[in-house]
């Protein structure tokens, strides 16, 4: 019998806590709708953050690397609280009014 494969650590480049692989999602730092490919690893709730505060044209134009998104002051204190939580922590996000406007 093989020994197990180890389990490969995946960190968030957002807010720096290790993904555990339930909680893994690639995010595309270019939307693929404005012809993006490259992806990050992000946990679901920072990925999820991401979408509810930025439209897709925000994210194509000015957010399309991880320190532009650590620059846009409501995602960034989002980031700084989440830090404080546990890997495996997650919880529901609503789009801004802003973004379902749009």
């Amino acid at each position: 019998m093989a020994p197990p494969e180890p389990v490969i650590s995946v960190i968030c480049p957002l807010c720096e806590r290790p993904i555990p692989p339930a909680q893994r999602d690639a995010h595309h730092l270019v939307p693929k709708s404005c012809g993006g490919r490259q992806t990050a690893y992000l946990h679901r709730v920072c990925h999820r953050q991401i979408h509810a505060l930025l439209t897709e044209a925000e994210l194509a134009r000015q957010y399309a690397t991880v320190e532009a998104l650590l620059a846009h002051p409501p995602l960034r204190a989002f980031v700084d609280w989440v830090r404080t939580k546990p890997d495996d922590f997650f919880v529901a996000t609503r789009k801004s009014a802003r973004v379902r406007r749009r």
